[in-house]
């Protein structure tokens, strides 16, 4: 946490340095502080969310359902979180974010027990749909409410703290879960993961301030979104925030039964999202400081997506145990180099009375472009294999990286909205 407090006139100083959003949090702990329990909110979330990772599809697969139905069941997560992102982050900029997280966080635990009780895929589906309430209203309140605590010269380096906690607990994720399920039943891990995240809204509450109230009056919804639709640099990280999640969907839903129809069982998925997990992680830092440094995050953007491509790509051909490895590991340094840049790219280039909603879009093409490759692949993989679903994954995500790079680069010839 030295980062936090290296600024100059130290970490009490850097807090105002953020601005209007920063402002809104009342100083009651250090920045530094307050950006541990944010790391420790999140990771214990997205650790009890992704201990269900290798455990759905093969629970789902259990009660009968098609591999279409797996796709269906996490792209009904994705898509109530694409849908409900935005307004959830126009929420958070009008009550004030600790509000939005412990609600998100509640849903998000409900999500776990109703899980333990479904018997059925399409119950399963249902219970999915709730999920996405409780993400679309947890994620970009958390990530507004690091950008408010961090000096704008130190966004890199926030959100590179900030996201290293949710790959860490990525990493761990998946392989406990994977343990877990193997130890005491797959259903018992739905449970587990409930009651770590229902103890993450004590935290929460206990540790996080709330927000100030805003005084003065506020854009209505129609005026915030067409205000940030002028921006031309914001549009286009939310195109590749969209693309590359397509493809990242397709390594996070597909995997398992991509592994164990190579004759691997659940124990080996879990090595190999932790492997993906580790490298996220341990690429988050450096590359978040150096996006503080460079004069265009956009160039980290792009080459992060296509080492993303190329990751995608290769697991398609790969049939070994190491070859997954060396796959898993290059697509998670691509992502932590990619979406470090990317979220504080969006944070620095929007107003800060807007940055919650921005976070909500961020969020919303997040789940979207997961939702979209896990129904339109999940087809496509019926069809003609899991092989050529990644390929056609890869592909996907190399063109919207073009895209991406030729809209940057028109917003700075062009810088006028």
């Amino acid at each position: 946490m030295a980062d936090s407090s290296a600024a100059p006139g130290g970490p009490d100083r850097g807090l105002p340095s953020a601005g209007r959003g920063a402002a809104e949090v009342p100083v009651t702990r250090s920045p530094a502080s307050l950006l541990l329990i944010c790391c420790l909110v999140s990771f214990a979330c997205f650790l009890g969310s992704y201990l269900r990772i290798p455990v759905v599809p093969l629970y789902a697969a259990g009660l009968g359902a098609t591999t279409a139905e797996v796709g269906a069941i996490n792209a009904a997560f994705m898509l109530m979180a694409g849908l409900l992102a935005i307004p959830a982050g126009l929420v958070s900029d009008r009550v004030g974010r600790r509000t939005v997280v412990l609600g998100g966080l509640l849903i998000i635990a409900a999500s776990s027990f109703l899980l333990y009780l479904s018997a059925t895929p399409t119950a399963m589906i249902a219970v999915y749909l709730i999920f996405g309430i409780g993400l679309a209203a947890f994620s970009p309140a958390m990530m507004s409410y690091v950008a408010d605590i961090a000096p704008p010269a130190r966004l890199g380096r926030a959100y590179g703290m900030y996201t290293i906690a949710a790959n860490v607990a990525m990493m761990l994720g998946p392989a406990a879960g994977g343990l877990l399920g193997t130890m005491l039943g797959l259903r018992a891990v739905f449970l587990v993961s409930g009651a770590l995240t229902l103890l993450m809204v004590i935290v929460a509450g206990t540790c996080l301030p709330a927000a100030a109230a805003r005084s003065g009056p506020q854009p209505g919804l129609r005026a915030a979104c067409a205000e940030l639709g002028r921006n031309r640099r914001f549009r286009a990280c939310l195109l590749v925030t969209f693309g590359g999640c397509f493809g990242f969907g397709v390594f996070m839903t597909f995997l398992p039964l991509h592994l164990v129809a190579l004759g691997m069982d659940a124990g080996h998925v879990g090595l190999v999202f932790a492997a993906q997990a580790l490298a996220n992680a341990l690429s988050r830092i450096p590359f978040g400081r150096l996006s503080d440094r460079v004069a265009e995050r956009s160039r980290l953007v792009a080459g992060g997506l296509c080492g993303l491509a190329a990751a995608l790509a290769l697991t398609g051909v790969c049939t070994g145990l190491p070859g997954m490895f060396a796959c898993a590991a290059l697509l998670g340094v691509s992502m932590g180099v990619a979406f470090t840049a990317l979220a504080a790219m969006i944070a620095d280039i929007v107003p800060r009375e807007l940055r919650g909603m921005a976070m909500g879009g961020y969020n919303s093409c997040i789940y979207l472009g997961m939702a979209a490759s896990a129904t339109t692949l999940g087809a496509f993989m019926a069809v003609h294999g899991f092989t050529n679903g990644f390929l056609a994954a890869g592909a996907a995500t190399l063109v919207v990286t073009v895209l991406f790079e030729g809209l940057c680069r028109r917003a700075r010839v062009h810088p006028v909205p």
